[in-house]
């Protein structure tokens, strides 16, 4: 009987002792291989998160990828409803500085916390990251932190330039990824076919397999090797996992990741043009009534909507130019009533949140439910 009673003290101790833990603790072993120090991170080009609250930072200056532990870790259901005004004035205010002295180059949604973070880069080249606070910000510590790093193998030139004299270092990572344990990569190489998509496993080891990618790009009436993805997503079909890539002038490209490996070139099915003269910025995708929707920002186009049934069922591969006078071509999408959408992120199961740069010039951070969308 007294083992018994024993036994049943232990028990309920252990549950205390598990119901009290640290909240910051890792619930796995995904940072075992973390340090403690300052990254040296020179950019902030793209973020995605991945489990237990580790941020992925994409710093195309320093052609690497950081991995670093928030630690924000406690769950919710749902983000919080937004509207902010001046947003890019306030926050160049909690930096002391004004808007033309910045430049926000990404954000991103922490599915656990649902808590919104920005990647801001200063007029003197330094990266801050920030996250919402209320009606405020509070800043992410860039130094001092838990991280792990790699860099990229055989990223872009720093001194490189296209035809323009424009420099081809930023897209060293032009976009970026976390899914199903492997950081996606999309950027530019120095290799011969520059457009390169790499796949990183986590935690990071010395590893990485890089794809060289070509696309017939309908607008361009041409097969291109050396224009980089600007945004991808991960769609399955057929039960089997795609990258659906986006480019400049807008063509929409499907591969099969399974294709892509280390040191071999790969050719896109070419599904879609969706206007030229554009680029595109954002990809996101979401569930409403049993449907699956992707959503993507652009340059000069309204935020678009495709439907996941529409290119599940458009199983033609695109080789000619577009017509001149049909501008678009192949997977159907809509226009939906959100022009100069700059940034969008997924921010729950039924809203998403977005950087607006309104008719007046305002920029506007706001939330809305996919409901009307």
């Amino acid at each position: 009987m007294k083992k018994l009673i024993l036994a049943c003290f232990l028990c309920a101790l252990v549950a205390v002792m598990m119901s009290n833990r640290d909240a910051t603790q890792p619930e796995s072993d995904l940072t075992a291989d973390f340090i403690i120090g300052n990254p040296e991170i020179a950019s902030i080009d793209q973020m995605s998160f991945g489990p237990d609250g580790i941020l992925f930072l994409g710093d195309s200056k320093n052609a690497a990828v950081y991995a670093v532990d928030t630690k924000d870790i406690q769950s919710n259901t749902e983000g919080e409803e937004l509207r902010i005004e001046g947003f890019d004035t306030k926050v160049a205010a909690a930096l002391g500085t004004t808007a033309d002295q910045i430049s926000i180059k990404e954000m991103v949604v922490n599915p656990i916390s649902k808590k919104i973070y920005f990647g801001v880069q200063t007029a003197d080249g330094s990266p801050v990251l920030l996250r919402i606070k209320g009606e405020g910000f509070e800043h992410v510590p860039l130094k001092e932190v838990s991280y792990s790093k790699i860099d990229l193998a055989d990223p872009i030139a720093v001194d490189a330039k296209d035809k323009r004299d424009r420099p081809l270092r930023t897209w060293a990572i032009s976009e970026l990824k976390y899914h199903k344990g492997k950081v996606l990569v999309s950027g530019l190489s120095n290799k011969e076919f520059g457009s390169t998509f790499r796949s990183i496993p986590f935690p990071f080891v010395d590893s990485q397999d890089y794809a060289s990618l070509e696309i017939w790009h309908a607008a361009h009436g041409a097969y291109e090797t050396h224009a980089p993805i600007k945004t991808f997503d991960i769609i399955q079909l057929d039960k089997v996992d795609h990258l659906m890539a986006s480019y400049t002038c807008t063509p929409l490209v499907l591969f099969p990741l399974e294709t892509l490996k280390n040191g071999e070139h790969t050719k896109g099915r070419t599904v879609a043009e969706l206007g030229a003269g554009n680029s595109p910025l954002d990809m996101i995708s979401y569930e409403k009534e049993g449907q699956t929707y992707f959503l993507m920002s652009n340059s000069n186009r309204p935020v678009m909507r495709i439907k996941y049934d529409d290119i599940a069922s458009f199983k033609e591969t695109m080789t000619e130019p577009v017509p001149v006078f049909a501008e678009t071509e192949g997977v159907p999408y809509d226009n939906l009533p959100f022009p100069y959408v700059l940034q969008m992120d997924k921010l729950d199961a039924t809203n998403v949140v977005y950087l607006q740069r309104a008719s007046d010039g305002d920029l506007v951070l706001r939330t809305r439910t996919t409901k009307w969308m």
